[in-house]
């Protein structure tokens, strides 16, 4: 029963509209599925760190001390300016950022940084790690090796909507402004 509650926790967590939704509509719409996939493969990943760090307590040090704290939030701040500067620059070029074929230039390794460094520059889910996890550890279990399963369950149960996300996005992207200049 404390697992279904989890996964529906983490699944309503998922849904929260967010950078990770914003990213994953951005790759899809602008560089197409495979982008968006790399991507949601690096949002799980950082959830999978969060949780690790979670599970060692480094977390908490982190979240405790608000110089540490303070310099997260502020790179999380730099990520998101970095993306959105890049996001300006490539409406100097909407043709050649709107062909899926052009866009694909990018690496998939460059695709999975950008999941990866929205989520870890995110200290809203290092808060969500230390917070969530905790409260579904059986009282028996292992705390380190619970919190790990917890971790990779909630990155799975996340990956799960972002693909929702990013399917929703393919199919409606023909009746998007992008979707009707590429077909003009």
């Amino acid at each position: 029963m404390k697992l279904l509650a989890f996964v529906t926790t983490t699944w309503l967590l998922a849904m929260l509209p967010g950078v990770g939704q914003a990213i994953m509509l951005r790759q899809v719409l602008v560089r197409g599925r495979r982008a968006a996939m790399m991507s949601n493969l690096g949002t799980a990943a950082g959830l999978l760190i969060w949780s690790l760090d979670a599970a060692a307590g480094l977390s908490a040090i982190l979240l405790a001390n608000p110089a540490a704290f303070a310099t997260l939030r502020i790179a999380g701040g730099v990520v998101l300016v970095w993306l959105g500067v890049r996001g300006l620059l490539a409406l100097r070029h909407p043709v050649a950022t709107l062909d899926h074929t052009a866009a694909q230039a990018a690496s998939p390794r460059a695709d999975f940084v950008t999941g990866l460094a929205v989520n870890l520059g995110n200290p809203k889910a290092g808060l969500f790690a230390i917070a969530l996890l905790p409260q579904f550890v059986p009282a028996q279990a292992p705390q380190f090796w619970a919190m790990t399963g917890l971790g990779v369950l909630w990155a799975v149960v996340t990956m799960a909507w972002y693909v929702l996300v990013i399917r929703l996005a393919e199919r409606a992207e023909p009746c998007s402004a992008a979707g009707a200049r590429r077909r003009s």
